[in-house]
């Protein structure tokens, strides 16, 4: 780590204009904390390279690998990630510092003339990226007694948006987070609920990574971390890890708080795996105490992926046919 004062700290981040935005305010933070200048260091990472579909090269650590690689050569000093793309595995050089606070969870449609999904014609061709999506999307379009076709699609906001904007596809599903990170929240269209579309473990949320013998540097960080953000992202990525599942699976996760009256006094984790044709899905919660350790909100995580394998969750992540 630079451990002058006067020197900047390196802020590794991808170079998408999302992974720009959220490193640069998370480095406005970082400067507000430990008065030093920091200064984004942009790489490239092999799922911005790669044109295949992320269910084809893996998901888990495409968007990952070459951060993490800088941070243990030394060329940055901490990193940005969105959570939902890291591993669940931590490695143990590594140290996720802070978890600040998180972000719109929802999913959001950017639809042709500013449709609804309940308004969606009938036969209507969304665009997505995540079989988590795509299972989720067909299973909702059969509750309403309509028919879609998912289209599989890679690109980054622009690029996804275009699709609609140019009449190829009808709609795109993309994270409500990431639009409102580059200030484009309102080309949503609508904004799909969390009781009709369960969000990726972790989505919304951001890690900020650094080596772990950066012991000064961990606690500056750490100033930045949001308890309950932290508690309910564990929880969330111990149930993904329990289904040993990565992003590219059809596994959706959500935690919030519930509170009795102005006491939050208890966490719910929701979780949903699918068939990609939507026909079939295990959705199953469980609510417990809020978290006040680490290992208690893995257990809230491994107690629902229990539960989800027991009503045969592992089958359906792996059916792929549509």
């Amino acid at each position: 780590m630079n451990t002058r004062p006067d020197q900047p700290l390196r802020l590794g981040t991808r170079r998408s204009k999302l992974a720009m935005s959220q490193s640069g305010h998370v480095a406005d933070a970082v400067r507000e904390v430990t008065g030093r200048p920091v200064e984004l260091v942009e790489i490239t990472t092999y799922g911005d390279v790669s044109r295949e579909h992320l269910a084809q090269i893996g998901g888990t650590g495409v968007f990952v690998t070459a951060l993490r690689d800088a941070l243990l050569r030394g060329e940055v000093d901490f990193a940005v990630h969105s959570l939902k793309d890291l591993p669940t595995t931590q490695p143990d050089d590594l140290v996720i510092a802070a978890m600040p606070r998180r972000e719109d969870v929802r999913d959001a449609l950017v639809a042709r003339d500013g449709l609804t999904f309940e308004q969606l014609p009938d036969g209507a061709r969304i665009g997505t990226g995540s079989p988590r999506r795509t299972a989720q999307l067909n299973h909702l379009a059969r509750t309403l007694g309509k028919r879609i076709e998912t289209v599989p699609i890679r690109g980054n906001v622009d690029t996804r948006i275009g699709f609609v904007r140019d009449g190829e596809l009808d709609a795109v599903v993309l994270a409500a987070a990431g639009l409102n990170r580059i200030g484009r929240g309102d080309e949503a269209t609508d904004l799909l609920s969390v009781d009709s579309i369960l969000p990726a473990p972790g989505q919304g949320a951001l890690a900020v990574e650094c080596p772990a013998s950066s012991t000064d540097l961990i606690a500056a960080l750490s100033s930045l971390d949001d308890p309950h953000t932290r508690a309910a992202v564990t929880a969330e990525r111990s149930l993904l890890a329990a289904l040993e599942a990565g992003c590219s699976a059809p596994v959706g996760a959500f935690a919030d708080l519930l509170a009795d009256g102005r006491i939050v006094n208890e966490m719910r984790l929701r979780g949903v795996v699918g068939t990609l044709d939507g026909s079939t899905l295990v959705q199953l919660s469980t609510t417990g105490p809020v978290p006040q350790s680490y290992d208690e909100a893995m257990a809230l995580g491994r107690e629902l992926a229990d539960e989800m394998l027991a009503k045969g969750a592992a089958g359906l992540m792996g059916e792929r046919s549509l």
